[in-house]
């Protein structure tokens, strides 16, 4: 059978070892991929469906099924009895956001072995969490996006913060137009963190970081009303919560 231990709730994630011979593994549609030892990580979306199957499939065709059970979160949702605002980007913006949120998705794609993802993550700083994780706002009944990541202040410009797990930079950029200077780092199986807003970045893209390294100042670019650090952390398409990985602050 699957071993498996983790948070099984919305935004949450589990860590693994499929069955022996095991040549293909899936959960849900997303193929899983597991190492030499047979270890895998997976995670599940801040909407994810209350139930979900990991499955593994054998060279004789035999296959093995493990249901799970996802708990739903009680998200910190804001009624607002105002209508959402009309209309979308802009032509003009788009010209410019494109090309960045194609930067973006393609970061997320690439594969560099890195095993950040066996570790417990840390904070990458600590501070005053003024953002959280599946938060939204609905405008008199439309639901607007909801926030996909966590916010930490610490009220100043320049506080340092540090890898919350080993990985590999895929992205390092200084000036698009909502991220500010934005690094992106993979933890390795589909699983990477996003830093925004930053007013310093200490590594490039390709660098190898170390679980508590510095890599980063808080600061305020990009579209930010004051400096902040937005953590946010996805495993494939699927949008994770941070505190779910670290605990409480301490």
């Amino acid at each position: 059978m699957f071993t498996f231990a983790g948070e099984l709730e919305q935004g949450g994630w589990i860590r693994g070892i499929v069955p022996q011979a095991t040549v293909e593994a899936t959960l849900g549609e997303d193929k899983l991929a597991f190492d030499e030892a047979g270890r895998f990580f997976a995670a599940f979306d801040r909407d994810a469906a209350p139930a979900i199957k990991l499955v593994a499939r054998f060279a004789d065709g035999r296959r093995i099924e493990s249901p799970l059970a996802i708990a739903p979160r009680d998200w910190e949702i804001e009624h607002v009895n105002v209508a959402r605002t009309p209309g979308g980007p802009s032509a003009a913006f788009m010209k410019i956001r494109q090309p960045e949120l194609d930067a973006i998705w393609n970061a997320r794609l690439k594969e560099t072995g890195a095993r950040g993802w066996q570790q417990d993550f840390i904070w990458p700083v600590t501070g005053r969490i003024s953002g959280r994780f599946g938060s939204q706002r609905i405008y008199r009944g439309e639901p607007g996006s909801y926030h996909s990541g966590i916010d930490i202040t610490t009220g100043t410009s320049g506080t340092a913060y540090v890898a919350p797990a080993d990985g590999v930079v895929v992205l390092a950029v200084d000036d698009f137009s909502l991220e500010g200077k934005l690094l992106i780092i993979d933890h390795g199986q589909g699983l990477n963190s996003a830093f925004l807003h930053s007013s310093r970045l200490y590594v490039e893209e390709g660098d190898r970081v170390t679980q508590g390294q510095h890599i980063g100042d808080i600061g305020s670019s990009g579209r930010a009303t004051g400096p902040h650090l937005h953590w946010s952390l996805k495993w494939r398409n699927a949008r994770l919560d941070p505190l779910l990985f670290t605990g409480p602050m301490r």
